[in-house]
């Protein structure tokens, strides 16, 4: 689970961003500085993780004491609450009291760290172990993992994003199943949609892009996409699917009743993490929302039934329904550690043990990130989780492309969203255009 939102993870990923603009010369070459340790050697590594909720902090450390009685000369110190800030400070000031191991949600930020140098190149790590990368992970999640060639991390487990709709509302609409296609979801949204006054009693779905997890980047997993171009080139105002993913969630915005409108009944909402979510107290009765929203629905005793569905598609995709988008959690070592080859005895263990990744998956009710552990028979979910993992295995799932300046393209396009839905923008394609200008120029300086 998620402890920030997916608008806040790219605004904490603008801060990071930032941070590590200093890394590179701080950090690059330093990867191999630290694989000169005997890895049977007794030791003590450090390990800085960003989860904080105590059943989480629990979840790690139960696999953490997997890790050391198989690995008894290993003893490892954990760390949790660790953001991608505090992280980028201790890469950059390294000594003996940083991490050796570190994990982040960041994974928009894989190609900073991995340019940078951030985080050590795994490539030989890989190459000792003799792990056919392949055939251990799903395609998406080795996507994120690396950068132009150079793999930096390892997938931990993996966030899916799917539809979540209120079964009896649905019920008393008259609306048999899920949405399949967006038009289709424009029009359950509507019939779900009931006025009061100048607000709400129910609206069928949120489309802000201020709402809870609707941002820009987990709309156009609903489309085949291309960020960049053969050249690395921003390819938004080029590629149709741009243009048709924000026509179409202006549509949805007019049509439930506009901008200002929804604006001031998001005001009302709870906190996203807490009982009072929207969705929790029927306020919104549809709600696009990571893996992580079924468990924190029934531990909030809702007063309904959950239905969970993937995330409706582009109309002229609809063969292609059951995709999603994916994130997920990563892990690296640090470069400035002496102690790598220990380092990467845990990065393989809590990345690949298909008992260690079933185990993590179970405790803190995220999508296992090996094919292995998604088929394993002892996944102690509910079944209607079934749906993540059929979208985590998807082979059109897809997850925004690796840039060298981390999550700045994203944080630029979100911004221009904001823009357009409101109505601030009226020529669609000028401002793509002028966009996709500002995200090559932002590249370009990072380089």
């Amino acid at each position: 689970m998620r402890q920030n939102s997916g608008s806040r993870r790219l605004i904490s990923s603008a801060v990071a961003v930032a941070a590590l603009s200093v890394l590179a010369t701080a950090c690059t070459g330093q990867s191999g500085a630290g694989a000169t340790d005997d890895p049977k050697a007794d030791t003590t590594i450090t390990f800085w993780h960003g989860w904080s909720a105590p059943s989480e902090v629990k979840a790690i450390q139960a696999n953490v004491d997997r890790f050391e009685a198989r690995h008894k000369n290993i003893k490892v110190n954990v760390v949790g609450n660790i953001n991608d800030d505090k992280l980028n400070q201790a890469l950059r000031a390294g000594g003996s009291k940083g991490p050796d191991v570190v994990s982040s949600f960041t994974t928009s930020n894989v190609g900073k760290f991995c340019s940078s140098g951030a985080f050590a190149d795994l490539g030989p790590f890989i190459e000792k172990s003799k792990l056919d990368l392949e055939k251990t992970f799903p395609k998406v999640t080795l996507e994120y993992t690396q950068f132009e060639g150079k793999r930096c991390a390892m997938p931990l487990l993996t966030d899916a994003y799917g539809l979540y709709y209120n079964k009896d509302a649905f019920k008393k609409a008259g609306i048999e199943a899920p949405p399949r296609t967006m038009s289709e979801l424009t029009s359950v949204a509507k019939k779900l949609t009931k006025t009061r006054g100048d607000s709400y009693e129910q609206l069928g779905f949120m489309p802000n892009y201020h709402g809870y997890e609707t941002t820009v980047e987990h709309y156009l997993g609903s489309w085949d996409q291309r960020y960049f171009d053969a050249d690395g080139k921003s390819n938004i105002a080029r590629d149709p699917a741009f243009a048709a993913m924000f026509k179409q969630q202006k549509k949805l915005v007019d049509e439930l009743g506009g901008f200002r409108k929804l604006e001031k009944y998001r005001g009302t909402f709870g906190d996203e993490w807490g009982a009072k979510h929207p969705f929790h107290t029927g306020q919104v009765a549809m709600q696009l929302d990571g893996e992580w929203r079924l468990g924190m629905a029934e531990d909030a005793k809702v007063p309904f039934e959950v239905g969970v569905a993937p995330m409706p598609v582009a109309d002229d995709e609809a063969d292609s329904y059951g995709k999603g988008f994916l994130s997920g959690t990563i892990m690296g070592i640090a470069p400035a550690s002496r102690k790598q080859n220990a380092a990467w005895e845990l990065v393989e263990f809590m990345t690949t043990d298909t008992n260690a990744v079933v185990e993590f998956a179970n405790a803190i009710r995220n999508v296992p990130s090996t094919f292995d552990a998604l088929k394993s028979p002892d996944l102690e979910l509910d079944p209607r989780f079934k749906t993540f993992l059929d979208i985590a295995r998807h082979p059109r799932s897809s997850t925004p492309a690796g840039a060298v300046n981390g999550a700045t393209y994203l944080l630029t396009i979100q911004d221009f969203g904001y823009q357009y839905e409101k109505g601030a923008v009226k020529d669609l394609q000028a401002g793509l255009e002028k966009t996709a200008a500002q995200i090559d120029a932002d590249i370009a300086k990072a380089k």
